[in-house]
């Protein structure tokens, strides 16, 4: 095994998937970053996940452009209000509309084929089941059958040339839990951006799910959040 084996990690630009980019390094992994823009409506996400793999370090950084907005079907890619100042016993319970059909799987994809390119078995994601019940791809059985289908569908799963994992290390977290742990390895989270309905000038909202557990769990740590909001938080 190499003394430091690569991976691919997702990086979407959110507080969840900086994390995950700090824990693989932490790991003693040499991440490589994939970055994909889907048309969502938080596109400034895209310069967010930038800053933060300068920020914290990778051996190559890719950006790619897949438009799921001809799909539709989400509050990130279509013409559909996201959901706004909403209870936390109505965010923790059924599938949101923010929820786009299929994306870690069509992301995960992605990231399996630049790793078996890259002769890479692992790959990091910042999916968390705790704060984001509601989506179906974030949960520990979805990435192990994930797992499955990579030793099944590539050459290198069928030659034997090793085993494909799916590293989720803050699945289980709570989000301050998360937030603490990032600090703790040094995330800058002022670079991150998680809002899913920022103003034209890329401030967050402070009132949409995402917005609202970021803030509140920032809040619990006795935290200033130092992500820009439209508002005052």
């Amino acid at each position: 095994m190499d003394p430091q084996p690569k991976a691919v990690v997702l990086l979407s630009g959110g507080l969840d998937s900086a994390t995950a980019l700090a824990e693989s390094k932490a790991a003693g992994f040499t991440p490589s970053a994939l970055t994909i823009s889907y048309g969502q409506r938080h596109a400034v996400e895209i310069q967010a996940a930038r800053n933060v793999a300068r920020s914290i370090g990778v051996a190559r950084h890719i950006e790619l452009e897949i438009d799921l907005r001809a799909f539709g079907g989400s509050a990130l890619t279509a013409d559909i209000d996201v959901p706004k100042d909403r209870p936390a016993d109505e965010m923790a319970h059924g599938i949101p509309i923010t929820y786009v059909p299929a994306r870690n799987t069509v992301f995960l994809s992605l990231a399996l084929a630049w790793a078996e390119t890259l002769g890479a078995f692992d790959l990091f994601v910042g999916v968390n089941c705790v704060d984001y019940s509601g989506y179906p791809d974030c949960r520990p059985e979805y990435l192990r059958a994930f797992e499955e289908l990579a030793r099944l569908a590539t050459r290198a799963g069928v030659e034997g040339a090793g085993r494909f994992r799916v590293h989720a290390p803050l699945i289980k977290m709570t989000k301050e839990e998360i937030i603490a742990r990032g600090l703790g390895l040094g995330v800058d989270y002022s670079l991150t951006h998680s809002c899913y309905d920022p103003s034209p000038e890329g401030l967050a909202c402070g009132r949409c799910d995402s917005c609202r557990i970021r803030l509140d769990a920032f809040g619990r740590l006795g935290v200033v959040d130092p992500a820009r909001y439209a508002g005052k938080h």
